[in-house]
């Protein structure tokens, strides 16, 4: 049987729920698919938020045949394929929604790219990982990218309660509330759970959710709930210098088929939060662990992905520059574009010199440089004596 998730997929805007900021009233995706334009575009954001839906709603706006491909699985054959069969009825276009698009190696980009330039494919991509590092740049400049929000828990008690009516099946309040906040956002993980427990006691209450997510079937799964954990247990591993754990994580998602390069990007981002400054060469060797991983792949790229979580899990580890950008980013939200002192002002024309720019300007000067409203602003701890 088709799953729940799949059975109760939204056909108009009318019942879609969550990502307001695309589809809402005068909203870019809202407006596209009322006034029905034909553009290729790709779909950024975690899983389970709307990204098929979504794509499926776009293609009836169109009026398009509409195929749908993973690229886990799919290859050139499929395409030509596609572009092979005759549509319905002439001139009617063809929409190809290619999930996980950032699978696709620089190859098949670029077999799909001049049947997406000619115009005989729309393209339509989703993705959760950044389209700027998986998706060739001549293919990303000819689709544009919306960002996908995680769902709020208010957003996902909606689903679930109008999921549970449309398919008869007996939920409480508090299980609703439950499953909202344990499905991460995850509209397609929280079904998956209100089906199974439906299946298996009938009815759906917090324990009977609580006993049906030790079933097996529930335990992993790559795009979910278990996703997110292990790689929050994989950095917060190494932050606590724990190389033996962070180890252990690192191997259940590469046996989970977690895609390496995800895991080195992380291993990049924790190198400058978390080490720093503390161990500055930390960033170069996450750097030299994601091109290894690149050139490589698995499974020996597993080595490289070793060599770097020992390293990173046992350098000295200082948070002072995520700090401090974080405060910095603070101010600039609070305060705006504040006067840059006239000191330190370029001055290329004779008029800014008379204006005092850069007037008064030493290479070395113990003077604040921060604009006068931020004067004595600190972000750095004073160094210890």
């Amino acid at each position: 049987m088709e799953p729940l998730a799949s059975r109760i997929r939204p056909e108009s805007l009318d019942t879609f729920v969550g990502q307001a900021h695309l589809v809402g009233t005068g909203m870019p995706l809202r407006i596209a698919i009322e006034e029905k334009h034909l553009f290729s575009f790709i779909l950024w954001g975690p899983p389970g938020v709307g990204k098929t839906t979504l794509a499926r709603i776009y293609a009836n706006s169109v009026n398009a045949v509409f195929y749908e491909l993973s690229a886990v699985s799919a290859g050139k054959e499929d395409i030509r394929q596609i572009i092979k069969t005759p549509s319905l009825l002439p001139g009617q276009p063809k929409i190809l929604f290619l999930d996980e698009i950032h699978r696709f190696n620089k190859s098949q980009q670029d077999f799909l790219l001049p049947y997406v330039e000619s115009g005989q494919l729309t393209l339509v991509g989703a993705t959760t990982e950044n389209p700027s590092f998986e998706v060739i740049s001549p293919l990303l400049s000819r689709a544009r990218v919306f960002v996908l929000k995680e769902l709020s828990v208010d957003e996902m008690q909606i689903i679930i309660n109008a999921t549970a009516k449309q398919a008869k099946i007996k939920i409480g309040a508090k299980a609703i509330v439950w499953l909202a906040e344990l499905a991460n956002g995850d509209a397609r993980q929280a079904l998956s759970m209100l089906e199974a427990t439906h299946h298996l006691y009938g009815t759906v209450s917090v324990v009977n959710l609580k006993q049906a997510l030790q079933a097996k079937f529930l335990r992993y799964d790559k795009k979910g709930e278990e996703h997110y954990n292990t790689i929050s247990a994989f950095i917060k591993s190494m932050r606590a210098s724990q190389p033996d754990a962070a180890m252990y994580y690192l191997a259940r998602m590469v046996d989970a088929g977690e895609d390496p390069k995800f895991i080195a990007r992380r291993m990049i981002i924790f190198a400058s939060e978390d080490i720093g400054l503390a161990q500055p060469t930390a960033l170069v060797v996450a750097n030299a662990v994601f091109q290894a991983v690149e050139k490589i792949g698995l499974p020996e790229a597993i080595l490289n992905l070793a060599h770097g979580v020992a390293y990173l899990s046992q350098a000295h580890k200082d948070r002072t520059a995520n700090d401090a950008i974080a405060l910095a980013m603070d101010d600039v939200k609070k305060h705006g574009n504040l006067p840059v002192p006239l000191m330190i002002r370029n001055a290329p024309t004779k008029l800014m010199k008379e204006l005092g720019y850069h007037k008064g300007y030493e290479k070395y000067t113990t003077e604040d440089l921060m604009p006068e409203k931020l004067q004595g602003r600190k972000y750095f701890p004073k160094p210890k004596k």
